[in-house]
């Protein structure tokens, strides 16, 4: 009678195990836009969805995701168990070219197997993915025959590093979007660079499209490789969402027009997507450069830091953002709040993060964002 109790302990405990993962999964219902465009629905239930999530871009020692994940995998599973307990319902991953791309025509199948086991992991945990791709952010992973490429070449390699992408991602609902790329720029004289000169210490995330413009206006270049790209996701995945993440530069230049969100550039892309770090004593400004991107699509904050302001501020930000934002996604970079804790001395960036880890993790469960989270 005891090995019989025993082995229905153990069968009921699988069974509660099973049935955690298959409603993790069941949480994930497509993600489209509204009929009247103006916000996020999941489509089996038409309940609206606020996004509260993180960008896992790179780890506590600055390597980016696709440089470790093959070897490290075990820790990228347990980062992501630890951004759902706190409370987030989607995680922004950043992919290198150098990682996808041997060649012009040759894809990594590496690469591209891994993001297939990342996708699975996301589901078993009920987070949707936000897929930013063409990273280039660090020099020494940027392919030499990459950066040899003209204009019309590279965006070939772009659109077939899209294409393979969207193959693996196309039947699953954890994926909210395909970002095209983070920060592009359109310069308006030739350059030698692909890259920006200024960086983030050694990480470099603003990248140009074009190095000649040769007199061709740059709304015209944009909308040719949005469409560009836009066609090579399309045909293999008509269903996920497309954007691209920009700089708001209207928080620079108060008359400031959006670029790659001009009406005509945008036909073709789903949702708005901007970053915003606002200054301390600057919120109404930074919300009013908020409000030039409201265009009649969903908008997403896609980063969010309190680099130039306190969290008290940022919290401002984001509940003044709420009547034109549809998500706000911060960062996460492997270190939980007990890791933070647990530091004997922390440096002003690590006592920083623990207290915006905190902060994440309480506004998760506040109703108008931790509402949305929930099935």
């Amino acid at each position: 009678m005891k090995k019989i109790i025993f082995y229905c302990g153990i069968l009921l405990l699988v069974w509660n195990c099973l049935f955690s993962i298959a409603q993790a999964k069941q949480r994930l219902d497509w993600v489209e836009v509204s009929a009247d465009k103006t916000h996020f629905v999941k489509k089996e239930t038409g309940k609206p969805i606020l996004f509260w999530g993180v960008n896992y871009d790179h780890d506590a020692k600055l390597r980016l995701l696709d440089d470790y994940w093959l070897d490290e995998w075990k820790t990228v599973v347990e980062d992501f168990g630890e951004m759902k307990v706190l409370g987030l319902n989607v995680v922004r991953i950043h992919l290198q070219v150098g990682r996808f791309m041997d060649s012009p025509t040759q894809t990594n199948t590496k690469s591209l197997k891994q993001l297939a086991k990342l996708i699975q992991t996301a589901e078993d945990r009920g987070l949707y993915l936000y897929i930013t791709g063409l990273a280039c952010y660090k020099k020494a992973n940027i392919p030499v025959w990459y950066d040899t490429l003209n204009e019309v070449e590279r965006w070939d390699v772009q659109a077939r590093f899209w294409k393979h992408v969207a193959l693996i991602c196309a039947s699953s609902a954890a994926v909210f979007c395909y970002d095209l790329m983070n920060e592009p720029i359109v310069p308006d004289k030739q350059s030698d660079d692909w890259l920006t000169p200024e960086g983030l210490e050694d990480m470099f995330y603003v990248q140009k499209i074009t190095r000649t413009p040769n007199g061709r206006k740059s709304h015209e270049i944009a909308k040719a490789w949005v469409n560009h790209l836009v066609a090579a996701i399309r045909s293999e995945d008509k269903r996920h969402l497309i954007t691209v993440g920009v700089i708001p530069w209207a928080t620079v230049w108060h008359n400031a027009k959006p670029l790659f969100y001009d009406p005509v550039v945008a036909e073709n892309l789903d949702f708005v997507s901007v970053h915003f770090y606002p200054e301390g004593g600057k919120i109404e400004k930074a919300i009013q450069a908020l409000k030039v991107y409201a265009i009649g699509k969903p908008l997403l904050i896609a980063e969010m830091f309190p680099m130039r302001c306190s969290i008290e501020e940022m919290n401002q930000f984001v509940n003044d953002s709420k009547p034109v934002t549809q998500g706000w996604i911060s960062f996460y970079w492997g270190k939980t709040i007990e890791e933070y804790a647990q530091i004997p001395s922390p440096t002003i960036g690590e006592a920083i993060m623990k207290k915006w880890l905190e902060y994440l993790k309480s506004k998760s469960t506040e109703a108008g964002i931790g509402d949305s989270l929930r099935p």
